[in-house]
């Protein structure tokens, strides 16, 4: 039996090594998350696989999330993929206040250090509407419901250190940071631009052919 194990594993070396390659570089470099849920529309819709930077701020030792290196800060407007150990999920939101950003929430208007946040309104039905958000320099897609939500409004807090302000673009449906508190940096897994590809979940799984690829 040992014999026949050992020459198994001869036989078949190279695969294996490919196998071991390939986790670690999914493991510490880069991956694809499947986002189940509405919380970022309309950015991300459910179905998409997004490409996950696992390099974007850490070099962490392959199968941990033991940071070796610090290579970078989140910033204002990033994607981030995180481990939420509040709710025991690992989640995908935008980062909106940096530690240091005094932060509120009025009606699903920001204010960040005592600036107002611009918006521009675009779509809308009758139960929700689509908005671009100029986060201080980034533009990005949010929705809101016309009705609003308990969600909808937040006093001024100060970010602190070592921890981030994140919410998702679908304000009034969105578990983030206005239910779980700041994220954490050490939580922080990654970032992401881009949709790997993307299944749509009502139609018996057809890919979306345009959004593979899709930058976001």
């Amino acid at each position: 039996m040992k014999k026949k194990m050992l020459t198994l594993l001869k036989e078949n070396k190279s695969f294996l090594i490919f196998i071991l390659l390939m986790s670690v570089f999914r493991s510490a470099f880069a991956d694809w998350n499947t986002v189940p849920t509405g919380s970022m529309k309309p950015t991300i819709v459910e179905g998409d696989r997004i490409l996950v930077n696992k390099v974007a701020y850490d070099l962490r030792l392959p199968f941990s999330d033991v940071s070796l290196i610090k290579l970078g800060e989140p910033v204002r407007g990033d994607i981030i993929i995180f481990n939420s150990k509040v709710s025991d999920m690992r989640l995908v939101k935008r980062v909106i206040g940096v530690p240091g950003d005094v932060v509120s929430l009025t009606n699903n208007r920001l204010m960040i250090n005592g600036q107002p946040i611009e918006y521009q309104h675009l779509t809308e039905n009758t139960l929700s509407a689509d908005r671009v958000e100029h986060l201080l320099g980034i533009e990005h897609m949010i929705r809101v419901k016309k009705s609003g939500s308990s969600l909808s409004s937040f006093s001024p807090v100060v970010v602190p250190n070592n921890s981030y302000l994140a919410l998702g673009d679908n304000r009034d449906n969105s578990s983030d940071s206005r239910v779980i508190g700041f994220v954490p940096r050490d939580e922080i897994i990654g970032r992401t631009k881009s949709v790997v590809m993307s299944f749509n979940y009502d139609n018996y799984y057809i890919p979306r052919a345009d959004r593979f690829f899709h930058s976001l």
